[in-house]
């Protein structure tokens, strides 16, 4: 299956469709003399341009090797279970992003794509406990390059209400490749073996593509 492709500009495809109409009301409030709107528009429009932001990032080169998927904070570590793979026990790491955060995800390690799934749900903040199993959702089961098998959580927020996933199942993916993003604030959670070495402790900042968060051993 062919590797991601075309979501490697500086800004997100899925910002234009709110970037294109705030720059033309930008434009025409200029034009039009509305100073006060003028400056409150431009103000806006360079906040969704920031918000949307795409950067270039250099996944760690080294077998075994977890990346972070989501730039945020950690916030919170624990034993598990998921639905996505009914009795098997997890660690899962839980990462908060705020909307000051860059919001693209990506490829924790290198492997194949097994299963994709959306569920709908609700839109609570997504720093809560109870969005991981309330709130809108994509789930996606990875098997790793040593065979090993980890789930990615996209999880909606309060504000956030829209999941973008650009994966298909069967696809072969690399260690910090862009897979997907969520609007203006949301969760991201890694469920790994339960063999797997932690290295990442609530509180940490970490940042996606670039921030080991766990060793498959």
């Amino acid at each position: 299956m062919q590797l991601i492709m075309n979501h490697n500009g500086f800004i997100a495809g899925e910002g234009l469709p709110f970037i294109i109409p705030l720059s033309g009301a930008t434009l025409l409030a200029f034009v039009a003399g509305f100073n006060g709107m003028f400056a409150l528009l431009l103000i806006l429009t360079l906040f969704v341009v920031w918000f949307f932001r795409n950067p270039n990032r250099k996944a760690p080169e080294k077998d075994g090797l977890v990346i972070s998927p989501a730039d945020g904070r950690v916030i919170r570590i624990e034993e598990t279970t998921s639905d996505e793979q009914p009795g098997k026990t997890f660690q899962k790491i839980s990462i908060f992003m705020n909307i000051f955060n860059v919001h693209v995800n990506r490829i924790p390690c290198s492997g194949a794509i097994r299963s994709i799934r959306y569920r709908e749900g609700k839109f609570l903040s997504a720093n809560l406990d109870k969005a991981s199993a309330l709130n809108e959702r994509n789930a996606v089961l990875l098997r790793a390059a040593n065979g090993q098998e980890i789930i990615i959580i996209q999880i909606a927020g309060l504000i956030a209400r829209r999941i973008v996933c650009w994966l298909r199942e069967g696809m072969q993916v690399r260690c910090g490749e862009r897979f997907g993003l969520i609007r203006f604030g949301s969760r991201v959670e890694v469920f790994l073996p339960l063999g797997a070495k932690i290295i990442v402790r609530v509180g940490d900042k970490v940042r996606a593509g670039e921030t080991p968060i766990g060793e498959l051993t």
